[in-house]
């Protein structure tokens, strides 16, 4: 008896939708609907650093706080400054690469084939690099003669290294017969393998290096020959056994077999 006139009383004094919308109308973030004590309180609460007047409608950071254009601001930065970086890299790179490329046309000896070995050489609109190990025997251009030796640690088969190291071959030897008093280069291409004889590779982004011993897989011969008709560039390969020449014949020819037509294409 007693709960149904308490619901009575409250539901008698209840605001209609209506009401509580006209009074919420005119209640700012102070808690008051007088204009005037609202005003008095903001002053109040402003003086004493407690609140300030937002706009709860606002984009704007209550507290002022630009934390959101700050970090894109930051963010910009960041990668404009990493692409100006990457760029000057780039050239920077190019151009020490290409103050230290030895050009073996002008010079051709000990010193400047090891330069070129280890550095790289310009080949055509790109540049070659040789693998990382290497030795000189000979560079004279009294003898006309240059003979060097690199062990191959990147191919895993034999066609891999057949394949890099005859766009190595070509690129140093070119490079070096354009010099007039040098007419004949040697191109030794050794690998690591197993008591197998599989090849190895270099492993970790080449800082683990193969534990298998170095055999020798084949040998570029270069000779520059002139006559009335011109100059004449020949390469013979020679050194290899033959397990790896079957191995290539195989590949080889599998991956070039000619396609025939047939009548009606004729």
């Amino acid at each position: 008896m007693f709960n149904r006139h308490a619901k009575a009383r409250v539901q008698r004094g209840a605001l209609s939708s209506e009401e509580a919308e006209k009074l919420f109308s005119t209640v700012d973030h102070t808690g008051h609907s007088d204009e005037e004590r609202a005003r008095r309180q903001r002053v109040h609460r402003k003086e004493k650093g407690v609140s300030l007047d937002v706009d709860p409608l606002s984009g704007e950071d209550p507290s002022g706080s630009d934390v959101s254009k700050v970090i894109t601001r930051t963010a910009v930065t960041f990668v404009l400054v990493f692409l100006v970086l990457v760029v000057a890299g780039q050239v920077v790179f190019g151009v020490i690469r290409r103050l230290n490329t030895a050009n073996l046309a002008d010079t051709a000896s000990v010193r400047t084939v090891a330069d070129a070995l280890r550095g790289g050489v310009e080949w055509g609109d790109g540049f070659t690099q040789f693998p990382e190990d290497f030795s000189v025997q000979e560079a004279d251009e009294n003898t006309g003669r240059i003979e060097v030796t690199v062990v191959d640690s990147s191919s895993s088969n034999a066609l891999e290294c057949f394949s890099s190291s005859q766009v190595q071959a070509t690129a140093f030897s070119v490079n070096a017969l354009l010099n007039p008093n040098i007419d004949t280069v040697v191109y030794h291409v050794s690998v690591h393998a197993d008591e197998d004889g599989n090849m190895q590779q270099s492993g970790l982004f080449g800082f683990l290096k193969p534990t298998g011993g170095v055999t020798p897989f084949m040998t570029f011969v270069w000779r520059k020959t002139q006559s009335a008709a011109g100059v004449n560039f020949s390469c013979t390969i020679t050194g290899i056994d033959e397990t790896v020449q079957e191995e290539l014949r195989g590949q080889v020819t599998t991956s070039f077999t000619p396609v025939q037509s047939t009548e009606d294409e004729r």
